[in-house]
């Protein structure tokens, strides 16, 4: 059954108990958007785009959150509507600027660009709109009410150290950016190379200044490339999101020197669990994209309730490699029941 379909229904079951919880005002404005008492909160979700696999979790996990809430009394409804593609600021903003205007309760966000996404936050908030900023974070100074996502940083260690060792600390590696503005790459990418600095200097770094676009196809061409330019001479890679790790292992696939490079990737898909069995792909960082969603949209009604609510929530990031790929911990993440 659909979500909307589903909260609808449920909204018709709890609204003659009412909701007692929604009288609390937003920050940021002097009027309290669906607030009313009995009415559901309605919160607007935008993630950067709509093919990932990564998104379709987050939505999983709003979803779940939602319908827990609207289960126990507290009507809660998800509108969920992102960019196409991960590189469509514009529509982004636009989104922003319509959930705005809509008068919603919240809108949850993962910016595609740090710094463009800035100025609609802020409108919203003018009008009494919280945000919660998701995946990716929001340049500051900025009004929002909290930040959930991963460790962005502490999974480009994880990624960088898995590279070191297993290159036993010398090698040649390139890393394949996402694209610019991109927060949460960026910090991925700072992180893989921190790591190799400090913990194996003997790695050498040979290309890290290019960028695989919003698309697994841009990604290909990009990852084409630099195997047509170092690929003599390259012993790692390592690439920083979804798309440009299913981009990279296409190219190499196409030059049958898959499985003969290192390659680290990030985000998980359920198309990289064979090339790992393969050996084509020696490690993959893990999100935990359901979890996300779902602590968004929590810490969003929360703060609708007037609830305290934390600053900075901790999504959780695995490693996930060929030796643990089937332990029952990795499995909770990359594979957990709400994704069935």
């Amino acid at each position: 059954m659909s979500t909307t379909r589903w909260i609808g229904v449920a909204v018709v079951a709890v609204l003659a108990a009412g909701c007692g919880s929604g009288e609390s005002p937003a920050v940021g404005g002097n009027r309290a958007a669906g607030s009313r008492p009995g009415a559901p909160y309605r919160i607007g979700v935008i993630p950067k785009g709509s093919t990932h696999e990564h998104w379709k979790r987050v939505r999983i996990g709003a979803e779940k959150a939602a319908a827990e809430y609207t289960a126990a009394g507290v009507p809660v409804e998800i509108i969920w509507k992102g960019p196409l593609r991960e590189d469509d600021r514009e529509q982004q903003v636009q989104v922003v600027e319509g959930f705005t205007s809509q008068g919603l309760s919240g809108i949850v966000l993962s910016p595609l660009d740090s710094s463009a996404l800035r100025r609609p936050v802020e409108e919203a908030f003018r009008v009494g709109i919280p945000t919660v900023i998701f995946d990716s974070a929001l340049a500051a100074p900025n009004p929002t009410i909290s930040y959930v996502s991963t460790d962005n940083g502490k999974g480009g260690r994880l990624a960088g150290e898995r590279m070191g060792a297993l290159l036993g600390g010398k090698g040649t590696v390139l890393m394949l950016r996402y694209q610019e503005g991109s927060a949460a790459t960026e910090e991925r990418e700072q992180g893989f190379l921190d790591a190799l600095k400090e913990k194996y200097p003997g790695v050498t770094v040979i290309s890290s200044d290019q960028y695989a676009g919003a698309t697994r196809d841009t990604a290909k061409r990009a990852s084409e490339n630099l195997l047509n330019q170092y690929g003599d001479r390259l012993d790692g890679i390592f690439t920083s999101n979804e798309s440009a790790t299913a981009g990279m292992l296409l190219a190499l696939q196409d030059v049958a020197k898959a499985g003969k490079v290192t390659f680290v990737g990030f985000d998980y898909s359920s198309s990289f669990l064979e090339p790992l069995k393969r050996g084509e792909l020696h490690g993959f960082i893990a999100q935990h994209p359901v979890n996300m969603g779902y602590l968004c949209v929590k810490t969003m009604v929360e703060h609708l309730q007037g609830k305290a609510v934390p600053k900075v929530v901790d999504t959780g990031v695995v490693l996930v490699t060929p030796e643990n790929v089937d332990d029952p911990a990795i499995q909770a993440v990359i594979n957990p029941p709400e994704a069935k």
